[in-house]
């Protein structure tokens, strides 16, 4: 049986943000995204551009930890937690993505981390970086969209099957942490809600949870509105759109085309650029960077290439994709 197409997009990033890792010497910085409250910043190296990481839904700085460490032997790398999540405050609702870019540009900002920057998208929050670069389109001057989501997924999907698109099944299971954490839950039960809990065994706070439906709800409604509304003119940036060959797998006729079709608007989104590209990321599932990280960093390492950026390449294998 097919499972719903978000399932498949959405699920199993918690378990990104849940994952460590470290590299030498971490930068952490704090900015002020609003009144009392910060954005948690986690960079390495030093150089320009700066690559700059936007996580997918529920996901952390940590995210990243396969992939940061090794641009950052070539150049400055920042990740962060978004508002409600991981060390940075919580914010405002709703947590839609102008409300997303507008924490992240305060942030920066306040943080004295500036451009040029080379912003690095996955999933959701490919959305999040093309409005931030609407806000600031002279310090972005690349990109690299990960399996990103599309503006108005769950209407993308409908002619193959109606409603697969829905956040449904993944916004019970916040909801379900949520009730834990308000004390509404079966405490019995807690231990086989895993989402719910941070890596020392501690429940997440109802802010978490309250931030991950918004931005669920938000994201084919009023995120992709925004999305719209900006029109992101891209020019000739460079942009790299990684599609993973198993988001989709084509096992039979129904999921070969929900795989032709999440390709047709990844390509499309690439094709927005003069200098655009697409390219099918084999052996991998929809979380690219634990699965093939480094078709990640080639995709990064070419966008520098292109703008001339110094410092020796990392090391990386362009056997890990395949362009298409």
């Amino acid at each position: 049986m097919l499972k719903p197409p978000v399932r498949l997009i959405l699920s199993g990033l918690l378990a990104a943000s849940l994952l460590g890792g470290c590299a030498r010497d971490p930068h952490e910085l704090f900015g002020a995204a609003g009144p009392g409250r910060r954005l948690h910043f986690v960079c390495y190296g030093s150089g320009s551009p700066t690559v700059l990481f936007e996580g997918g839904f529920a996901a952390t700085a940590s995210a990243w930890y396969k992939v940061q460490p090794v641009l950052s032997r070539r150049t400055r790398t920042c990740a962060y937690d978004r508002a409600g999540s991981g060390r940075s405050d919580p914010g405002p609702l709703p947590r839609d993505g102008a409300a997303i870019a507008a924490d992240l540009d305060a942030g920066l900002r306040d943080a004295g981390i500036s451009g040029p920057f080379v912003l690095v998208g996955h999933s959701a929050g490919a959305l999040y970086a093309q409005l931030f670069y609407a806000r600031r389109p002279k310090d972005v001057v690349g990109m690299v969209l990960v399996d990103p989501s599309v503006k108005f997924q769950d209407q993308a999907f409908d002619d193959i099957a109606p409603g697969a698109g829905g956040v449904e099944s993944i916004r019970s299971g916040v909801e379900r942490c949520l009730a834990l954490a308000k004390g509404w839950g079966d405490q019995a039960n807690a231990k086989d809600e895993r989402r719910c809990f941070d890596k020392k065994g501690k429940l997440l706070p109802a802010a978490t949870w309250l931030t991950q439906i918004s931005e669920l709800d938000t994201l084919w409604r009023q995120t992709s509105v925004e999305v719209v509304r900006a029109h992101p003119a891209y020019g000739a940036m460079p942009i790299v759109v990684l599609t993973a060959a198993g988001t989709y797998p084509r096992d039979d006729e129904l999921s070969a085309r929900f795989a032709d079709r999440w390709r047709d608007l990844h390509k499309a989104l690439a094709a927005q650029s003069s200098r655009g590209e697409e390219r099918l990321v084999e052996k991998s599932s929809h979380m690219i960077m634990l699965d093939q990280p480094l078709a990640i960093i080639d995709a990064v390492d070419d966008v520098l290439n292109r703008l001339g950026s110094p410092g020796a390449a990392p090391a990386a294998s362009s056997a890990a994709s395949t362009k298409g």
